[in-house]
Order: C-alpha cells, then sequence, then structure tokens
C-alpha cells in the first residue's frame, strides 16, 4: 500500500481550504490530514500530529502565517507552501525558509509545479539520512561484531534547503518532541526528525543514557544525581538543567557505570 504524504491546509478562507482540497484530491501521492481556520490552531496541530507538508495562508486572523514560523521556529515546520493573495509577500516567504508559494486562485499547474518541489525536497531530506545510516551500518559490517561497532560521530539536521552537521559529543542531551526529538547544544535546539526511541538505539549506549522516556543525557555533562525515593530522582547537569530521572533511567545511568 503506497503512503501518501500528509497535508496540512490552514486558510480561514473556506472556500480557499476548499479549492486546495479539491485539487489536492486528484493527486495519488498527497492526502489532506488536517485543516485550520487561523494561525493558532496550526500551532496546535503541528506540536499535536506529524505533516509532511503544510500549505500555509498568509493572511489569517491573530496569527497570521509569519507568526507561525516564528512561534514555531523553522526546525519544527515541515515543507511548507505560503498561499497568497499578493504577490509581495514572496521575498518574506523565501525570508523565512518556505519552500514555494501560490497566488490566490490557485491553479492546477502551479499547484503542481509546487508539489513536485515538495516531493523533491522529502526525497532529498531522507536520502542523506538514509546514508548516514547506511555508512553506520557498513562500518558495524566491516568491523564484524557489536562489540567494535562504532557509532555516528555527527548527525545531519535538515532546516528548510539548508542541512545542519552537529558533532554528536558536543549534544548535552535529548528532548522527546513527538515524532521529532530536539537535540540541545549549547544555546541551541535543534529539532530532528527522529524518535526518542530511535536515537537511543543509534547512538553509542555508553555516552548517550536514557534516562527518562522524554530524555536522554550524555554522561560527560552528568554533574551530579539527586535520588528521590526508589523510583525517581533528578540528573543535574552542567549547565544546571535539572532532567527528571525514571526508576528505569536510574538502571540504565548504573548499567552504564559498570559496563
Amino acid at each position: 500500500m503506497e503512503v501518501k504524504l500528509r497535508c496540512l491546509i490552514a486558510d480561514d478562507e473556506p472556500l480557499a481550504r476548499e479549492r486546495l482540497r479539491f485539487l489536492l484530491a486528484g493527486e495519488t501521492e498527497f492526502s489532506v490530514a488536517g485543516e485550520c481556520r487561523n494561525g493558532k490552531e496550526v500551532v496546535t496541530a503541528l506540536k499535536s500530529e506529524k505533516f509532511d507538508v503544510l500549505f500555509l495562508d498568509i493572511q489569517m486572523p491573530g496569527l497570521n502565517g509569519l507568526d507561525v514560523f516564528e512561534e514555531m521556529g523553522a526546525m519544527y515546520m515541515p515543507a511548507t507552501v505560503f498561499v497568497t493573495g499578493h504577490h509581495h509577500y514572496a521575498v518574506k516567504a523565501f525570508e523565512v525558509h518556505a519552500l514555494d508559494y501560490l497566488t490566490k486562485p490557485v491553479e492546477p499547474e502551479r499547484l503542481h509545479a509546487a508539489l513536485v518541489r515538495v516531493k523533491e525536497q522529502i526525497a532529498a531530506q531522507a536520502a542523506l539520512m538514509s546514508h548516514e545510516k547506511l555508512q553506520s551500518i557498513l562500518t558495524t559490517l566491516t568491523h564484524g561484531s557489536a562489540s567494535q561497532q562504532e557509532y555516528p560521530k555527527r548527525l545531519v539536521v535538515p532546516n528548510g534547503t539548508r542541512d545542519a552537521f552537529v558533532n554528536v559529543e558536543e549534544i548535552e542531551w535529548i528532548e522527546a518532541a513527538d515524532y521529532y526529538s530536539c537535540l540541545h547544544v549549547g544555546a541551541k535546539k535543534l529539532m530532528l526528525r527522529e524518535t526518542i526511541k530511535q536515537l537511543a538505539e543509534t547512538l553509542n549506549p555508553s555516552r548517550f543514557v536514557r534516562v527518562h522516556r522524554s530524555a536522554i543525557v550524555n554522561i560527560d555533562q552528568v554533574q551530579e544525581i539527586v535520588r528521590e525515593g526508589r523510583n525517581e530522582g533528578w540528573v543535574v547537569l552542567r549547565n544546571g538543567q535539572r532532567l527528571k530521572m525514571s526508576r528505569a533511567g536510574w538502571q540504565n545511568l548504573l548499567s552504564t557505570g559498570r559496563s
């Protein structure tokens, strides 16, 4: 069964949403998974569900399309195509790393061209991530055993049309964010489209320990551990950050210390 790219349509005009929904119905690789009437609803939807593509009206009551980018941050945004009735918004759209923009009323040919760009970007990001994982697998096979396994030294973090490379050793801790993970690197917060479970299985377990279902820590950054009863406690990092620690997390830390 072919998996379709999930689209979110955001526009305060019902007729505009209906037109986009109608045009997307003819695209076999895309499906409309949600609709929003204003920027506040968009922010709520993006924080609660995973969408591959966002068609975002710029002029909406309350939070407008540009406000949504500022509220969420580019790292949190899916491939975004702005929809507007005015050409002069085009420059602003690209300044905030939007993939494309459409003017109303949206024409089928122009929409199709935008969808081609969307597919190209998503495919490029997937290929880059797959390449990194393949390199990790090949390294493991070359060394011949799990005990000799080499773990990734860098992670690729897509950001619109640009990709950032993050040195793994510089990551202080990792926070779960639904289908994403937030990498805390100094003052930076970088969103990676992998779950915290996937990262726990990818990173070196002797250095990165899952102390809670929502947090992984770099043990080199751990300053102290505070126990609260038999089941829970806190991990305090060098930068003063306090992270909740579960009983399983405490056992993971103990196992790392004995290894």
